[in-house]
């Protein structure tokens, strides 16, 4: 992770591991959970904590979200601090603030520390678990969905060149339903009887689709499959614990919904799994009930990692469920009126459970990459309203809409009006 001994920075994660902060944060996040999702004045209150461009409007929020002003803040802080004291700071006091941090995402997560270890993005989280499993032999079988993450899909197929396996694949139903999409994993695992290693993406990126993973992952288990979770969209967007995901392996990210700067992701394996989990070239031995054991990056932006105390202090005063209820009635206000409304085809369901900030849409009969994309360039040319198009879904390509928590209403509607115009 970075130019000091890996075996400090392992002996200082035991030392410090069980460090959870004493705070008021349960005390915050009960009373932001009762706040309105359409308390204008308290959203106007958070949206004014962010420098939003003003050349769009700006509803593509899941490529990264943008910072908080209090955290971009602390973020040049650090970056002097950092730059400042050089390595006087990094080999004396790095590491132990460093873990300090990890408790705190720790207590967040609702895990144990010693299970996540710091990386670069959820991208390198997941490519390590999966790269990283060691329980796969010649013969058996991996099996992913169209909807998830196109470089772990990669990932899965690297697979079979390197370990000898079989590659199984699945299309989602479209439209969604909460036991359909639960079926579709039953009916592919059952198709596919030496799957021993599944893909799992929490909230789509491509359409949105929050899956049932706990449902999921107890039919997996059933059949002796292990699961790695893909929760990059999922962490700071809706209100979770790990523990209710019953899952063993998740790669997140700090970057888009929790609000940190650029460049930090999380590892999570449940403490008795780590071993099956084989640590990365080049890293020193070191214990292995320690996640930090199975990720070496090299000397990374160490502001990056500092900050991340400060944005969970950002989120956390909202509020993950305040959040959530927001995103949800930003996504509603215009997914829902338009459901149904001339050729417009909305991907995502409107059952709340599978549902969040992320919706996709597509104009009926329109699936290629290049309809979706000149779509996507007729709202930015049009009505100044930035969207993306996406790939990969298994009925074709659709558009992207992202609202944040700085989104106005008003901005909302534009799209509806905009939407109604050309469907």
């Amino acid at each position: 992770m970075n130019g000091l001994s890996r075996r400090e920075l392992m002996g200082a994660g035991l030392a410090l591991a069980a460090m959870v902060p004493a705070t008021a944060k349960a005390d915050l996040r009960h009373a932001a959970s009762a706040v309105s999702p359409t308390d204008q004045d308290y959203w106007r209150e958070v949206a004014g904590q962010y420098d939003v461009t003003d050349e769009v409007i700006q509803l593509e929020n899941g490529n990264w979200g943008i910072m908080a002003r209090p955290v971009l803040e602390a973020y040049g802080r650090h970056l002097a601090t950092v730059n400042r004291r050089n390595s006087f700071y990094s080999r004396r006091e790095l590491v132990p603030d460093l873990m300090r941090i990890r408790a705190r995402v720790a207590a967040n997560l609702g895990c144990d520390p010693a299970e996540i270890a710091f990386t670069r993005g959820a991208t390198e989280s997941l490519l390590g678990l999966i790269g990283g499993y060691n329980r796969l032999r010649p013969g058996d079988t991996v099996l992913y969905a169209d909807l998830d993450y196109d470089s772990m899909q990669s990932a899965m197929v690297w697979l079979k060149q390197r370990r000898g396996v079989e590659v199984a694949t699945l299309a989602l139903p479209q439209p969604a339903t909460y036991q359909n999409v639960i079926d579709a994993y039953e009916q592919a695992l059952a198709a596919n009887p030496h799957t021993k290693l599944m893909l799992l993406t929490h909230v789509s990126h491509r359409t949105g689709l929050v899956l049932p993973v706990s449902e999921i992952i107890a039919i997996a288990r059933s059949r002796g499959v292990d699961v790695i979770v893909d929760s990059a969209h999922a962490w700071g967007q809706l209100d979770f614990k790990l523990s209710d995901l019953n899952a063993d392996f998740v790669g997140l990210t700090c970057q888009k919904w929790i609000g940190s700067p650029m460049g930090v992701g999380v590892m999570y394996i449940r403490r008795d799994r780590i071993t099956d989990i084989d640590a990365p070239m080049g890293i020193e031995s070191g214990p292995a009930n320690d996640a930090f054991s199975r990720v070496h990056t090299g000397t990374s932006d160490y502001a990056a990692y500092l900050t991340v105390s400060e944005a969970l202090d950002f989120h956390e005063k909202i509020g993950a469920a305040a959040k959530e209820v927001r995103l949800r009635h930003l996504r509603d206000r215009w997914a829902e009126p338009l459901r149904g409304f001339g050729k417009l085809e909305i991907l995502t369901p409107s059952d709340p459970r599978l549902t969040c900030a992320i919706t996709s849409f597509r104009l009926s009969g329109q699936t290629s990459l290049a309809e979706n994309k000149a779509l996507s360039r007729l709202l930015l040319e049009r009505f100044n309203i930035f969207t993306v198009e996406r790939d990969g879904v298994a009925s074709g390509a659709c558009v992207r809409v992202t609202p944040s928590v700085f989104t106005n209403e008003s901005d909302v509607d534009k799209l509806v009006e905009a939407l109604k115009a050309l469907a």
